[in-house]
Parts: C-alpha cells; structure tokens; sequence
C-alpha cells in the first residue's frame, strides 16, 4: 500500500463528492433569491410558492455541502501536514477570509431567512437570503482564490525555502483565480439551470399525465384545476415559469462556462503547458486539435499514442487565437521540465521511500484526454438539453412521451459531469506538483512543492485506508439520504413546504398579499 497514493484517493474522493454539492448550492441559492424578491415585488402567489419550493431543495442540499466539506479542513492538517506547513503563511489567508468573512455571514443570514416568514417584513426577508447566497459566492471566491495559488502562486518571499505571504492583493487578484471563479459561477448557474428544467419537465409532464392539464387541437396547452387546492393553475404556473427560468440560465450558464473556460484554457497552456498538451496528447509541437486520440490507459509518454482524428488549427487558435502558431507538445516540454526541475525526487526526508524516484512530469494522459472532453461534452449536452426543451415547450406544456420526460430527469446530470470531470482534470492534470511552479517569474524565484513531498510523515497507509473506507460509506449514506430527500418532496410538489395549501380555506385574493402568510408555520418549510 502507496501512503501517498491513498492520500490522493482520500482528498480526491471527498472533494469530488463535496463538489457535487457546490454548484447547485451556488446556482439554485441565487435563483431562489431573485424569486423572493419577485414575490415581494409582485405579490404574486406563484412566486411565493417557487420560493418556498425551490428554497426547500436548496437547503437540504446546502446542509449536506457543509456536512461534506467540513472534512476538506481537517484532512489538511491530518494527511497533508507538511503541505499544510509549507504554504500556510499564504494558503490560510484566502481559507480564513472564507471562514470568518464568508461562511459566518452566510450561515448567519441564511438562519434568518429560514425562520424569519413570521417575524421579518418580506422585503428584509427576502434581503437576508440575497445576503446569504452573495457570501456563499464570496466564499466560493475565497476559496477558488486558494486552489489557483497552488496553480500559479504569486505574492510571495522566499524565506528558508517557504513561500511567506507579502502582497494579498497580488493573491486576491491573481489572474488564475479570477477567470477560474467566473468559470465556476457559471458552471453553477448551469447546474441551476438543468435542475429546474428536469424537475419542472416532470411535474408538467405529471399533470399531464393526470389528466390536469390538456391540449387544443393546435397543441397549445389548457391549463386545468384538479380541484385539490395545490394543483390548480397557479400550479401550473409555478412549473412552466420554473422551466422556462431553467431553459434560460441554462444557456447562459454554458456560454458563459464557454468563453471563461477558453481563456482559461489560454491561461493554462501558458503557465501548465504540459497539462494542456496531455489534455491534448499532443505528443509534437503543432497546430491540430485532437478528436480522438488512442493509448495505452497507463501512459505517461508518447509511445503508445495513435492519434485517430485531428482538426488542424484548431488546437491554434484555441491557444493563441490564430490558425499557424505551433503549440508546444510533450516530446518538447518535458526535457524542459526535467532540465528546470531535475530528473528525481531528492533524498530529502520527505519524500520517504520515495527518494531517487524518477519524477513523472506527464500526468496520466487518460485522465487529462477524456477528463477535457468529458467536461465538453457533458456541458454541449445540458446546452442541447435547453434548445429542445425550449422549443418542445413552446406551447405551454410538454409532450405527453415518458422517454423525453426521462431523459429531462437525468439530463439534470449533465451539467453535475461536466463539473466534476473539469475539477478532475484540473486537479489532476497539475500531477506531479501539488503547488505547480509559476513560468512568469525566474526560476530561482520560483516556489514548487512535489505531491510526494506534502503527506504527512507520520500517518501510515492503514490509517489512511480506513479513513477513505469510513469517509466513502459514509458519504454513500449521506448520498442515498440527500436524492431520497430531494425525490421526495419533488414528488410531493410545492406542499411539502406549502402544507397550508391543502387545509386553508382562503380565496385567492389572500394569498396575493405577502403579510397574509404571517402566520404560517416555519418548521413546516424548514423540516
């Protein structure tokens, strides 16, 4: 057993499952938000009731991200001390701004908005949560600020051979870090985005089902009432805005993923170029964009790579925006890499039994290759998923096929893939180096730490095994119990967090004031 492989699998697991939940509590918070402020605004029932309903979702899975990634934290210091050592005068910056700037008010106001329907006027109420999602973005910048300092560290000394925190501004406006936080804001809003429109598909389709709501002889929906209180048109009207709102975040959020992520792409080839010519396996210098390349699963070299389908000048123009300038390939960048930063790891004591290994500076290209096109395609696919359902919904209600209403369902996966397979590949494909050394400065300037180099020396393979054991079941527990949460109250619809639609005898005029729900019961909405 590999102590440091163990602990890569370990943190690997836990972020990946971590950040599952991070999109959607990044992108639903905000929709959520805006909906709240549209029901203050409006006074209209329905927005009111896609709040309560979209809210509800939003928070089991906002408890199961906290519950998840308080484990991020501790690993740092238990199986990654000397990482943890090395870089804490820079990296514990941006990680406690995130905790004492970003979490406290994010919890803080959150808790209000959650229990303040009876005790705050509707317009604070809905401010609080405003608050609360626009910390959470703050705290996803905090911490994204963290993650492109291992990717391109600046603003720093070099003080007995540790990189010493000596410009924060340098660190927060770090060019790594912005272009890679309006990547993931915008990813998000696509998570968002596929979310709404599988689950509103659903409850249409549901209706539809039922005999609710039918169609004319044009195919133009007639909304019905099923005389049951919450299915009545208003509920009609909660599903069909929700996935229209859904259709059209969705495709901002790939546009936007779609041009933050090429000048990131553009970032990358200049400060990891190999990682980009293994995303490539580009094994030549050149100007062609691989479509389908084949090797050996296990490769780290070029001499099992067959390359099937090319674009040529693509690859270009993706890089440097023309059709001729030659991108560096791996034949060329990793003798550069070895002359910069030796061959083997050094008999340092950190690196254990690892000393005088030969240092692999191409990352598992298998990984890299399909992890970039997987992240591709999953994103093309939910922005696929939006233009027919825009024009499949254009007369007010969806086709009665349970195959599309299906596919709608577990289109919501999309986006959630192309998500994690970019953090995989971007995590991954700056192997070996879990601080990867920044090309703009001079190489005496330069400060890199070897992954092999930051495990902490004293936590054996078996610990760690059972930690990643513990870790992995539990998380599978914690998994089951967030979609059968979800699936159950999506089934249920808005009275899950409405019970009151169901038992009050109110007309409809009531509902259209926002003080006339003072007295509903919070714990209702809120458990």
């Amino acid at each position: 057993m590999d102590t440091v492989e163990i602990a890569r699998w370990q943190f690997g697991t836990t972020t990946v499952y971590h950040f599952m939940m991070v999109p959607l509590t990044l992108g639903l918070g905000m929709v959520v938000a805006i909906l709240n402020l549209m029901w203050v605004r409006t006074g209209k029932e329905e927005y009111l009731r896609m709040t309560k309903f979209w809210g509800k979702l939003y928070l089991i899975n906002f408890i199961m991200g906290v519950a998840t990634g308080l484990v991020q934290e501790f690993q740092f210091g238990m199986a990654w001390s000397e990482y943890s050592r090395f870089v804490g005068d820079v990296f514990g910056a941006p990680l406690a701004m995130e905790g004492l700037l970003a979490f406290f008010v994010e919890s803080t106001f959150l808790g209000l908005w959650i229990f303040g329907w009876k005790k705050l006027k509707p317009a604070i109420h809905a401010l609080c949560l405003l608050a609360a999602v626009a910390a959470s973005w703050l705290s996803a910048f905090f911490i994204v600020i963290a993650n492109s300092w291992m990717q391109h560290p600046v603003g720093y000394d070099i003080v007995d051979g540790r990189p010493i925190l000596n410009d924060v501004m340098a660190v927060l406006t770090n060019n790594t870090a912005i272009v890679a936080i309006i990547h993931t804001l915008f990813g998000s809003v696509a998570v968002a985005g596929s979310f709404l429109l599988g689950i509103a598909w659903y409850k249409l389709w549901k209706r539809r089902s039922q005999g609710i709501d039918t169609v004319d002889e044009n195919g133009y929906v007639v909304v019905g009432d099923s005389g049951k209180g919450a299915q009545d048109k208003k509920d009609y009207a909660v599903w069909f805005r929700s996935l229209r709102i859904g259709i059209l975040i969705g495709v901002i959020g790939f546009l936007g993923t779609a041009f933050s992520g090429h000048a990131q792409a553009q970032l990358m080839i200049h400060q990891q170029p190999l990682k980009m010519a293994a995303a490539e396996a580009a094994c030549h210098d050149g100007t062609a964009f691989s479509v389908l390349t084949l090797s050996d699963p296990s490769a780290r070299n070029c001499s099992n790579v067959d390359t099937i389908f090319e674009i040529p000048g693509l690859l270009s123009f993706l890089a440097h925006d023309n059709f001729h300038t030659d991108v560096k390939g791996i034949n060329t960048l990793q003798p550069e890499y070895e002359h910069m930063y030796g061959t083997n790891l050094g008999d340092e004591p950190q690196y254990g039994d690892r000393s005088g290994e030969d240092i692999h500076y191409v990352p598992l290209m298998i990984v890299t290759y399909w992890g970039f096109r997987l992240m591709i395609t999953f994103g093309g696919l939910a922005a696929l998923a939006c233009a027919l359902a825009w024009w499949l919904t254009r007369k007010g209600t969806v086709p009665q096929s349970k195959w599309l209403m299906r596919l709608a369902v577990f289109g919501i996966l999309a986006p959630f893939g192309a998500n994690v397979t970019g953090w995989v590949f971007t995590e991954m494909g700056r192997q070996p180096f879990v601080v990867a050394p920044n090309p703009d400065l001079p190489l005496g300037q330069r400060i890199y730490m070897f992954t092999e180099a930051a495990v902490s020396p004293n936590v054996s393979a078996g610990e760690l095994l059972f930690s990643l054991i513990s870790l992995v079941l539990i998380y599978a527990v914690l998994m089951v119990v967030e979609v059968f949460l979800i699936a159950r109250y999506v089934r249920t619809g808005v009275v899950a967090s409405m019970p009151e639609l169901v038992t009050s005898d109110k007309d409809d005029d009531d509902t259209n004031d926002p003080d006339s729900h003072k007295n509903d019961d919070v714990l209702a909405f809120a458990y």
